[in-house]
């Protein structure tokens, strides 16, 4: 019989007792994917407290839920801000789809409805949501990004130097380019699955340098697949915290990247894989449209499949 009290007497009454889940966003099961912690009740937290928070689960996004009332929520959505583990984002794409999913199923406004709406930094986010087949675990939903924002293009040997690559490792058929539809990414373009499973970024001032000059926030690499692997584009995502096994909105910018220069017919859904190398597969559903010269109805998708549920003692 173990000696270690229950949760209740390791802690004082002067505790706040904060409830979170984890749930495990683009994934086709259970621990793959990109895990998030939801904070289901944040009011009276501070955004010091939130950043502490964020650094004790140690993941590559913390969202916190802040409850209003409900009428204001069917106008305007659910308040909810992110947190990496160094600083808030206005916006980011598997938080959103994951916090979407655990309102989808516990809200009182928007519980099994088919649109959720996020109340972001960037605005009002739809999340819509479609239905489970039985064989599957989870829920499916679709989130409505931005129009993205096009940077000019970007000059491959300065990037391969900063990458410490070679030329020739980019892809010459796609443009180097900073996207954004609300996080602004860097998108390199990979000629094969070989260059981009060693890829790097290096620890270097020049590399901040140039996200800075280029108004990017980090790097997105993407390649094609190979046949077999039952999706279209593979890619990946290295920042300070590591890597990112899925990031929706790099994804974004992405498909509309790719629908802008040809290489993605408009309205087509085609699948991104990412979190290969780091053993956490996750599958984003992209599709946008490009209308008049102009690339707009960008939307990612995926699988949120709950894990875990518990209360954290904040002293």
């Amino acid at each position: 019989m173990s000696n270690v009290p229950s949760p209740p007497q390791l802690f004082s009454t002067t505790h706040t007792a904060l409830d979170y889940a984890l749930v495990d966003v683009f994934a086709e099961r259970p621990l793959e994917g990109n895990q998030l912690a939801i904070f289901t009740n944040a009011r009276g937290l501070s955004d010091a407290e939130m950043q502490a928070l964020a650094r004790e689960t140690n993941l590559s996004e913390t969202t916190f839920i802040f409850p209003r009332d409900p009428e204001i929520e069917r106008e305007r959505g659910v308040q909810v801000r992110i947190f990496t583990t160094q600083e808030e984002l206005p916006f980011a794409g598997h938080p959103t789809l994951g916090t979407s999913s655990w309102l989808y199923w516990n809200h009182p406004v928007f519980q099994r409805a088919e649109t959720v709406f996020l109340d972001l930094a960037v605005g009002k986010i739809p999340v819509r949501f479609t239905a489970t087949p039985q064989d599957k675990q989870g829920v499916f939903g679709t989130m409505r990004q931005n129009d993205p924002v096009f940077g000019p293009p970007q000059d491959r040997g300065e990037v391969a130097r900063v990458l410490g690559i070679q030329e020739e490792d980019i892809d010459s058929d796609l443009p180097v380019q900073t996207v954004t539809t609300g996080n602004p990414f860097c998108m390199i373009p990979l000629r094969s699955l070989e260059v981009i499973k060693r890829i790097t970024v290096p620890r270097t001032t020049a590399v901040q340098t140039y996200l800075q000059k280029y108004d990017a926030k980090f790097f997105y690499f993407v390649t094609r697949t190979s046949q077999g692997s039952g999706a279209d584009w593979h890619a990946r995502m290295l920042f300070y915290n590591g890597e990112d096994p899925a990031t929706g909105s790099a994804a974004g910018p992405a498909i509309a990247w790719l629908v802008r220069h040809g290489r993605v017919p408009s309205g087509e859904t085609v699948i991104l894989e990412q979190g290969v190398e780091m053993l956490r597969p996750s599958r984003l559903h992209l599709s946008a449209k490009l209308v008049d010269d102009k690339v707009t109805e960008v939307s990612v998708g995926g699988r949120t499949i709950p894990v875990a549920m518990g209360r954290l003692f904040l002293p």
